[in-house]
């Protein structure tokens, strides 16, 4: 990701180098923001501009109060018209959306923000905070680490040597070391059977989860369907042992977005392994 840093203008005007490598000057804080990304959108919020929200992507569903804002699809490939339309002053969304030069011609201000590791979400809520005229954004990155720090205490010794595999969807892609989700892993203390090295967020061939043969396995109830009868399966000892952890659809809501709830989310994973230790 690309070191983003915010340069000091007068009169209380900022300038956020997205990730890009794009400036883009705020000559005061925006007061219509669209959000493309669930994970800027809750940032947002956490930030306490929640009220500036005027539009976000259909899969923005937290907290409570966005569900009622204007939806204007998905986050890759939104509606630009019904964008146009809410007249926002800036428009947040991912690296891979395809519809940001789009806007940029229709006269939009575009911040491309898209965080993928811990590291990435300090910087993001960092841009955030400058843009909205925040004081102290880092607030909430503190609160992230202490959550993430206390879920890791609350495991027992022995609940540390346990492997485990994570599956993003059924294709099946994995959550890697290097992931947010993988980083939380290994501050838990446990060991992620997908090293750094196959990066992020690999497509897997479903025999090297076999090889691996994980000590438990996390994964969304969407995805966990017919687990059990995948060719080879049977023989994991995570499955053997019935050591699966079927989050919600909720809860995987907040496994795999990389922003404020990254604190829940290893409570929510350190009462997985806590419970399938015993």
């Amino acid at each position: 990701m690309a070191l983003m840093f915010v340069a000091a203008l007068p009169a209380h005007a900022v300038i956020v180098t997205d990730e890009r490598g794009v400036a883009v000057d705020f000559s005061q804080p925006p007061q219509r923001i669209v959000a493309l990304l669930p994970s800027l959108t809750e940032s947002v919020c956490a930030l306490g501009a929640c009220s500036r929200l005027v539009g976000v992507d259909r899969y923005s569903n937290s907290p409570e109060l966005v569900r009622a804002l204007p939806q204007v699809g998905g986050g890759l490939d939104p509606n630009v018209e019904a964008i146009v339309a809410l007249k926002p002053d800036v428009v947040l969304l991912a690296k891979s959306s395809r519809v940001t030069q789009r806007l940029e011609q229709l006269g939009l201000k575009v911040l491309v923000l898209e965080p993928k590791n811990h590291a990435d979400v300090q910087r993001v809520l960092d841009a955030l905070g400058q843009m909205l005229g925040v004081d102290d954004a880092q607030r909430v990155w503190r609160a992230i680490d202490a959550s993430v720090s206390a879920a890791a205490q609350s495991l027992p010794p022995e609940a540390r040597r346990t492997r485990v595999y994570f599956e993003i969807n059924s294709t099946p892609y994995a959550a890697g070391e290097s992931s947010f989700i993988g980083e939380t892993l290994t501050r838990l203390g446990v060991k992620n059977i997908v090293p750094t090295a196959l990066g992020p967020f690999p497509k897997l061939n479903p025999e090297y989860v076999v090889r691996a043969n994980p000590d438990l396995i996390m994964v969304g109830e969407r995805s966990a369907q017919g687990l059990e009868q995948r060719p080879g399966w049977s023989l994991i000892r995570a499955v053997r042992d019935g050591h699966i952890c079927r989050f919600t659809a909720a809860q995987s809501d907040v496994l795999v977005r990389p922003g404020p709830r990254m604190g829940e989310a290893a409570r929510l994973m350190a009462q997985c392994i806590v419970d399938q230790s015993k």
